[in-house]
């Protein structure tokens, strides 16, 4: 599959999901070797379920990104750090899975770079909203309102090497935002998914309203 994906120039990136009963360690290893031979960049899902450590192989592997990391080892935050792998969080996925929240704290306090995502998917969460994604994380995982806001914007556009012209208002940047009807970015993670959306702009020009 990878070398007909590669040909086809159909994706930037391979993301492998290393985790009991689907790819070891040596498994995913060897998937992201061919992967690299093909000019892919890496991404990883690691310790969703289980403490495999599969966030020190991102580490060591130099992965753009790696996902989930509800199981993630003390001893492997500090190499995410030391790689730049961004640690991209899915606490609504934790919350449906009734399985403890990743360690945003330990990761944010460690200087890992922390993105926010939905993984919105029909089996382990079914919702594509972000706002409620930030109450998740807020309540589940103590962010603060601000940390999370910068996850759910600057960071995912860290997690997809974009950062250089999405994610944050800047100038010389893209300028993709929505407009909310709230008081303060403070009510996204406070109002469970409820902020209205009064307009959405895209490259500077107003898309929809």
């Amino acid at each position: 599959m990878l070398p007909a994906v590669a040909r086809e120039g159909l994706a930037e990136y391979a993301d492998v999901f290393c985790e009991q009963g689907v790819f070891d360690l040596e498994q995913t290893r060897r998937i992201v070797e061919a992967a690299r031979r093909l000019g892919f960049r890496i991404r990883l899902h690691v310790d969703e379920l289980t403490p495999l450590g599969g966030a020190g192989l991102a580490a060591q592997v130099g992965a753009v990104s790696a996902d989930h990391l509800l199981h993630v080892r003390d001893e492997d935050i500090p190499r995410l750090r030391e790689a730049g792998t961004v640690a991209t969080l899915l606490p609504g996925t934790a919350f449906f899975l009734r399985e403890p929240h990743a360690p945003a704290r330990k990761l944010i306090e460690a200087g890992v770079p922390v993105a926010l995502a939905t993984d919105y998917n029909p089996g382990s969460h079914p919702a594509g909203s972000m706002p409620l994604v930030m109450a998740i994380a807020c309540v589940g995982m103590g962010m603060t309102p601000a940390e999370a806001l910068v996850a759910s914007t600057l960071g995912g556009a860290w997690a997809v090497e974009r950062a250089q012209r999405l994610g944050s208002l800047e100038p010389g940047k893209q300028a993709d935002l929505v407009v909310i009807d709230a008081p303060s970015y403070q009510h996204l993670a406070y109002r469970l998914g409820t902020v209205p959306v009064v307009a959405v702009v895209k490259g500077g020009r107003v898309v929809e309203v």
